[in-house]
């Protein structure tokens, strides 16, 4: 995929790629990717990845995808024309990158939150009341409910975490 991305960055200079945040390797992937111009859209990782390649834990992915939002709202970063985009529904960590992105100078518009359709609603709108900028994915098509459902059965944590935006 991400030799893919590197060629057709030469055609379509738009392209982007998503990057999981939970990989220990995502950092370079990151750094070589957004030194070429391309667009990323980090997410933690919903897979259930062996500890090999993988944080296990979760405060790891966390402290991992704040380091990587430092890297991608970065000024040299930024200035390569690599897009940040944030794929994520964690209240602590989006408030987190909005502080780091004031206090460095980032306007909200040089960046994105990204978020499912029904997931973390009132996070959203209040994003969009504050001037982020916020786009919500809406899974569509034939296989949209065995990707839902996949999602869901990799990692248990994430059918607590959909069950808990169900419930008022």
């Amino acid at each position: 995929t991400l030799e893919l991305t590197r060629r057709l960055r030469g055609e379509f200079p738009r392209v982007g790629v998503c990057l999981q945040a939970y990989l220990y390797r995502t950092r370079e992937d990151l750094v070589e990717l957004t030194g070429r111009g391309i667009g990323i859209r980090l997410v933690k990782g919903a897979y259930n990845e062996p500890p090999e390649i993988a944080f296990p834990k979760k405060s790891d992915v966390d402290a991992n995808y704040y380091a990587l939002a430092q890297v991608m709202l970065d000024a040299g970063t930024r200035a390569s024309g690599a897009r940040p985009v944030f794929g994520i529904h964690d209240v602590q960590l989006i408030d987190t990158i909005r502080r780091h992105a004031a206090a460095t100078g980032v306007k909200p518009a040089e960046f994105e939150f990204h978020m499912l359709y029904g997931i973390q609603k009132a996070t959203q709108l209040r994003l969009a009341r504050d001037g982020a900028s916020v786009r919500v994915l809406i899974a569509y098509g034939a296989y949209w409910l065995p990707w839902y459902m996949r999602r869901l059965a990799e990692r248990p944590a994430n059918v607590i975490f959909a069950l808990r935006q169900l419930l008022p």
